[in-house]
């Protein structure tokens, strides 16, 4: 087998629509259909998401799902007023957090070495790690949804001391960001704003 043989035997490009779906016609979405997103949906999500790639395996990620309104109710009072009501609507909000204890899971997740070690009492690594890892994990998250029919709505706009207090008093989890997710009322849509150019912000050295 050739190497150009042995390339098309293990990558393929994804469709056009695919592609669309994932991020040329996908948007950030702020107003929501009243339509439910069913607890089977949203483990496919973190199925899906789990599989992308984090530093030793660690998968810091951890999700928080507020679909009812009493869940939601605890969460108002840290929000940005602007991000108050697309919340309020949003069939489901998810506290995408991270564990700061992750690496206690590292022998399981990752048995080849033992990387717990490296971690136990470097604080600085945790936290970089965790951070990282998390947020990479985040946006997973946001591709899973998108490729099974969802939209997301990611938003920072929040008070992280408040939700941290609220949600996770035990300071074991922090939250990194909140995504509202379900089924976007495609009509209500801004334009999409610019982007970069390549040349603007990469560089092939």
């Amino acid at each position: 087998m050739t190497q150009t043989q042995d390339v098309a035997a293990h990558s393929t490009k994804i469709s056009s629509d695919a592609l669309d779906q994932l991020f040329r016609k996908a948007r950030t979405h702020s107003a929501w259909l009243p339509t439910r997103v069913s607890l089977e949906t949203l483990r496919e999500v973190y199925q899906l998401g789990r599989l992308g790639p984090t530093s030793a395996n660690s998968t810091p990620a951890r999700f928080v799902f507020l679909e009812s309104a009493a869940a939601k109710a605890r969460l108002l009072p840290a929000l940005a007023p602007g991000n108050v009501e697309k919340t309020k609507a949003a069939p489901v909000t998810v506290i995408v957090a991270y564990d700061t204890e992750f690496y206690e899971k590292l022998p399981r997740l990752f048995p080849h070495a033992d990387m717990r070690s490296y971690f136990v009492g470097n604080q600085p690594l945790i936290d970089e790690t965790g951070f990282r890892n998390g947020s990479l994990q985040g946006g997973y998250f946001i591709l899973a949804a998108r490729a099974l029919g969802l939209d997301c709505g990611p938003m920072s706009g929040f008070d992280q001391a408040k939700v941290n207090a609220e949600f996770f008093p035990d300071g074991k989890w922090k939250a990194n960001f909140l995504c509202n997710l379900g089924y976007g009322d495609h009509s209500k849509l801004f334009p999409r704003s610019p982007r970069l150019e390549f040349d603007e912000a990469c560089r092939v050295l």
